[in-house]
């Protein structure tokens, strides 16, 4: 019986075209001409016996086959990458301080953990979780190796203040966060739906009528984003809610005391980001990254942050 080999090699071009959007920057990114990029597709496609991509408007996209290819892809070159990893874990040993924001905690900690610590069993990793800003001061003060924090728009009062060895791993759009059960006809019934349903000139609503906010406590960016935007498009609104800490706030948006705002990475399953469609009215709100402070230039500092960042970039994919 004859087998079929993939190119490991291919498959990453595929995975990184894919999760950037385009093979004209995955070449850039991997360091490849477009054209050879070009030819490993076209490779793949002969080795997979069936179309992977198709045109769509002036790009591409995935087909069913490249859909079903893409999510072995990934599993081959995760392998590919821990079992490399793991033929030289001898060679690392030392201590990682890490810090993120608990958005991350969930459901990107453990995994990327998980492999590290299988692949590097010599590595102590001691790791802090909390706001963006106090994940900053301790970085500056020394305190972590590797952190991972949100930074809002660059210009706006609380984009971060510039700094050596930061990269940005992912800018995602920020949404309005309900409850996971809540759905359209569900959300216009909420007494805070009047204040967006109002025509100008009618008078000010009920201070009940508000729209109600579940946001972090100070020291919080996002809290002056949000309310400024409100305020900008004449929305009232009222702190319904305020915590340190970010499970407790997707608490109180599941059981409806008010409306949140993040990213869609990470969010619990008892939360959801509210599609624009169902509370039109709802003002748009801009995009926010993801940056990495690395600050070390030890080899198991920067294997976990590659991991991290491969792992991100699966978790944007999906």
């Amino acid at each position: 019986m004859a087998y079929t080999h993939l190119d490991l090699d291919v498959l990453r071009s595929f995975c990184t075209g894919v999760a950037v959007g385009s093979f004209a920057q995955a070449a850039d990114k991997l360091g490849r001409s477009p054209s050879a990029v070009s030819a490993q597709l076209k490779k793949l496609e002969s080795q997979a016996g069936t179309a992977l991509l198709r045109k769509a408007g002036r790009g591409l996209e995935l087909t069913e086959a490249g859909q079903a290819l893409l999510a072995y892809a990934h599993r081959l070159l995760e392998l590919n990458d821990e079992a490399v990893a793991a033929v030289r874990a001898s060679e690392l040993k030392g201590v990682v301080r890490l810090g993120l924001p608990e958005d991350l905690g969930e459901n990107i900690l453990p995994a990327v953990l998980g492999r590290f610590a299988r692949a590097h069993p010599r590595v102590q990793i001691q790791v802090s979780s909390g706001k963006s800003d106090e994940l900053l001061a301790l970085y500056e003060g020394g305190a972590l190796d590797l952190m991972l924090r949100w930074d809002l728009p660059a210009g706006t009062e609380a984009s971060a203040r510039p700094s050596s060895r930061v990269r940005e791993l992912l800018r995602l759009p920020l949404h309005w966060i309900g409850p996971a059960h809540g759905r359209g006809a569900e959300l216009c019934d909420q007494p805070w739906s009047a204040v967006l349903s109002a025509t100008p000139g009618t008078g000010r609503p009920q201070p009940w009528q508000a729209l109600p906010l579940v946001l972090l406590t100070e020291p919080c960016p996002m809290r002056g984003l949000v309310t400024d935007t409100l305020s900008r498009h004449g929305l009232p609104w009222r702190h319904a809610f305020a915590s340190a800490s970010l499970a407790a706030s997707w608490a109180a948006v599941a059981s409806g005391l008010g409306l949140g705002v993040r990213t869609r990475l990470g969010l619990p399953a008892h939360v959801r980001a509210i599609a624009a469609e169902e509370v039109p009215a709802l003002p748009g709100l801009p995009s926010m990254s993801l940056m990495q402070h690395c600050q070390s230039r030890q080899a198991q500092v920067l294997q976990l942050a590659q991991m991290f960042e491969l792992a991100l970039r699966d978790e944007e994919g999906a």
